[in-house]
């Protein structure tokens, strides 16, 4: 998923309210926040194959570090262990540390079944959704506006960037996203690899954003 990850974010605003969307989306996207710089050192490794599913040319052969049950429960705890360590508040940290593994729940509904459990072991999962370019629409589309919705009742602009930041934000993640699925294949992985850095650009525009809303009473 894409869109979806960005929807756990903003709906977890809610649960904890004291966390910045940066935070947040932090936490939604660590997995594929580490996948590129991964793939770049030669850790992990993927394929551009068109056709491979009805949504995305991009075959994952092997992401264990990033992307697996076990690395990605590590890394909620360590996670969630670290915000807690800096912020002293047990509830949010739990919240950050879920939202960590959301990640990878979400993925296996949506990938082919390539989605590891462990480091090494050959055991894969996946549900498939790919393999249906309208039911990922619309199970992506649900949870993006769901999110979204609970974000926009939990907050409110403080100022006109407030309200514009946001609405910027969700445009371009919206036009990311059909760009990646009705666009061409990518040129080449590395290619992808350092686009996939620029989700750190969107934890920033979260940070900027929160800085500009308050949390609605």
């Amino acid at each position: 998923m894409f869109i979806g990850h960005f929807a756990v974010a903003f709906a977890a605003k809610r649960a904890a309210p004291e966390v910045s969307l940066g935070t947040l989306i932090l936490a939604a996207q660590l997995a594929d926040l580490a996948w590129p710089a991964f793939v770049l050192l030669g850790w992990e490794s993927f394929r551009v194959a068109p056709g491979f599913t009805a949504v995305t040319p991009l075959e994952f052969t092997s992401y264990p570090y990033s992307h697996s049950l076990l690395a990605l429960a590590v890394w909620a705890i360590g996670f969630g262990a670290l915000y807690f360590a800096a912020r002293r508040r047990a509830w949010a940290a739990v919240v950050l540390g879920v939202v960590v593994l959301s990640h990878w729940l979400l993925d296996a509904a949506s990938h082919a079944p390539d989605m590891p459990i462990t480091l090494q072991g050959s055991e894969r999962v996946g549900l498939g959704l790919w393999n249906s370019l309208p039911a990922t629409l619309a199970v992506e589309g649900a949870l993006f506006a769901a999110g979204l919705a609970l974000y926009a009742r939990k907050t409110r602009a403080l100022d006109r960037t407030g309200r514009w930041a946001l609405a910027a934000f969700v445009a371009f993640l919206l036009v990311t996203y059909v760009a990646a699925v009705f666009g061409p294949p990518p040129p080449s992985t590395t290619a992808v690899a350092l686009s996939g850095l620029g989700i750190w650009l969107l934890v920033a525009w979260g940070y900027w954003i929160d800085r500009h809303r308050s949390i609605a009473r």
